[in-house]
């Protein structure tokens, strides 16, 4: 394989070419779940140098995994494992992070690094939004990864990441790499030509075609959302009506660029925080909310009591760090915080001595809390967060006063400080779970984490586990999407525990519950795709060359057994 990495060398620059465990470990290790060998990581910085080195790749017949900010929490972009039949190569495409405006800002142009974090920024002096505006991009998620794994985010309208303007390369099977250019915009006929030119940002508004047909968003989200009799859920990711070419395509295709919708800002916000000892209080608001208000809410944002609890103390450190540095600087401190476990490691300390330095240094640090939001975690087992817009506001606002306070629930309207730390509080509760995991080696075997979504007549939503399941678990965590019954669940699993004997029974659980799973952080490689799934897959990869085993799919070429 030397000549295959002098190519590389040659096309990108030997800084870019990583070898060795130790150099690679940040690419090839997932945030949470997967890790496996690769033979090196290529980091292109234009479009032209990323398909010089597909190209490479495809020539010498090994196996591609296109990657941007590796925050997936399935393994979905490294290698898992064992039993491949070829070399693995990551190609990390974070250089690649430029957005463009299209037609002031309704529109956007991202290339495959760019963070939802960056695409924020760049709209929010116009007044604008994209997709979602909180959650992984926290830590760094990329657009192009949201799309390709159809994620849905907390942003209630707005449905699962989707668009149909996609630029991107796929191999048939002949094993033939070609660019296909579904962009809408026209840019040349050869691949050089036109990924110079997207490069360059060489087009205007003239090369830019929209003929109203093709979707850059999920247009009928808003209703299919509100229809709260219907039998079947409201998104996840087995479901074809948002499978199209790079949405939904989990890396079985090697995206250059994407165009998609922005949204309106919602101005005049406020958050209702409301808690309940009832599971049914909370049905009860989703339901009137949904199929009676005439302003739907921006978001719904369930915590239970186990998830608050985890995050207050085993998320503070991420939850100080976002607050007071933003989030611009995050995607950097877990390099960072990759490399220095991987140098441990390798010195026989362990690949977790940053979480448990960091995890002693926040516990000496005052409460982080309001007041308010901690009253309510004594009081009450279930919170939800119902962040309102415009006119939106008074109509929240006068039937929570209508229907609270009750036996069991009461409300309060937050400050503007209350508001963002509780939604805050919320998405730091992902990597709260992974830090008590590994602080807590001794006594957890490992996290099985559960992603999914509800039909959306369920009015029975919260779980009650048979106590034969039950005694698996050290610890428990609920939230989620809670309009969308979109729900993440993750289980503690006690140390000596049968993890994969323990997830088999939750998923018998669920199907009995009529869920589907995962809802939006696709397959990886924890779940197995559903036929129709991995069908989609072998139509877009018929050499299973990109990303193989997805799913718990085939791992060899030709989707060989």
């Amino acid at each position: 394989m030397q000549p295959l990495l002098s190519q590389f060398h040659t096309i990108v620059g030997p800084r870019h070419v990583l070898v060795g465990d130790r150099r690679t470990r940040h690419f090839r290790k997932g945030y949470r779940f997967g890790e496996g060998k690769v033979l090196a990581v290529v980091r292109p910085g234009t479009l032209l140098e990323q398909w010089r080195v597909l190209e490479a790749c495809i020539q010498a017949d090994v196996i591609v995994i296109c990657q941007a900010a590796n925050t997936g929490l399935t393994g979905g972009s490294t290698p898992d494992g064992d039993g491949y039949d070829r070399p693995i190569v990551i190609i990390s495409t974070l250089r690649l992070d430029r957005v463009d405006l299209i037609d002031e800002g309704k529109q956007v142009l991202c290339l495959p690094g760019a963070t939802l974090d960056k695409l924020e920024k760049r709209l929010r002096p116009l007044g604008r939004e994209p997709h979602s505006v909180i959650g992984s991009s926290c830590i760094g998620a990329s657009v192009i990864g949201g799309v390709c794994n159809n994620s849905g985010g907390s942003l209630i309208r707005r449905g699962p990441a989707y668009t149909q303007l996609a630029l991107f390369a796929q191999v048939d099977e002949a094993g033939r790499l070609h660019l296909v250019n579904h962009l809408g915009v026209e840019l040349g006929a050869d691949p050089e030509t036109i990924l110079a030119r997207l490069d360059r940002g060489d087009y205007s508004a003239a090369d830019i075609r929209d003929d109203g047909n093709q979707w850059a968003s999920d247009r009928g989200y808003h209703d299919h959302v509100r229809d709260v009799d219907a039998p079947t859920p409201a998104r996840f990711n087995a479901d074809p009506r948002r499978h199209y070419e790079a949405s939904g395509s989990a890396g079985k295709v090697a995206v250059f660029a994407l165009r998609l919708d922005t949204f309106e800002a919602d101005k005049d916000v406020a958050v209702f925080y409301i808690g309940s000892n009832d599971p049914a209080d909370l049905a009860m608001v989703r339901r009137d909310i949904l199929s009676g208000f005439a302003n739907m809410p921006i978001a719904g944002e369930y915590m239970h009591r186990g998830a608050y609890d985890l995050s207050q103390r085993y998320g503070k450190d991420l939850f100080l760090f976002v607050k007071h540095l933003g989030t611009d600087h995050v995607p950097k401190a877990y390099a960072i915080k990759s490399w220095f476990d991987g140098l441990t490691e390798k010195f026989g300390l362990g690949g977790h001595v940053t979480d448990r330095v960091l995890q002693a240094v926040v516990r000496l640090l005052p409460e982080h809390l309001p007041d308010r939001l901690n009253d309510y975690r004594d009081r009450y087992a279930h919170h939800l967060m119902l962040r309102m817009g415009g006119e939106g506001v008074a109509e929240a606002r006068a039937y929570l006063e209508k229907h609270f306070p009750t036996a069991t629930g009461a409300f309060f309207e937050c400050t503007e400080e209350e508001g963002k730390c509780a939604y805050l509080n919320r998405f730091a509760v992902g990597g709260s779970v992974v830090r008590y995991r590994d602080v807590h080696l001794d006594e957890v075997e490992d996290i099985v984490a559960l992603d999914i979504a509800l039909p959306r007549n369920t009015v029975d939503w919260f779980e009650t586990l048979p106590a034969e399941i039950e005694r698996h678990f050290v610890r428990k965590m609920y939230c989620g999407h809670f309009f969308c019954h979109v729900l993440h669940q993750e289980y503690l699993v006690r140390r000596g525990s049968d993890l994969h004997a323990v997830e088999a029974e939750m998923l018998a659980l669920l199907d009995a519950r009529g869920a589907e799973y995962p809802a939006e952080h696709n397959v990886g490689h924890l779940y197995r795709a559903k036929p129709a799934l991995e069908q989609f897959y072998r139509q877009l990869d018929p050499t299973n060359t990109f990303n193989p085993g997805i799913g718990k799919t085939a791992r060899k070429k030709h989707w060989m057994a």
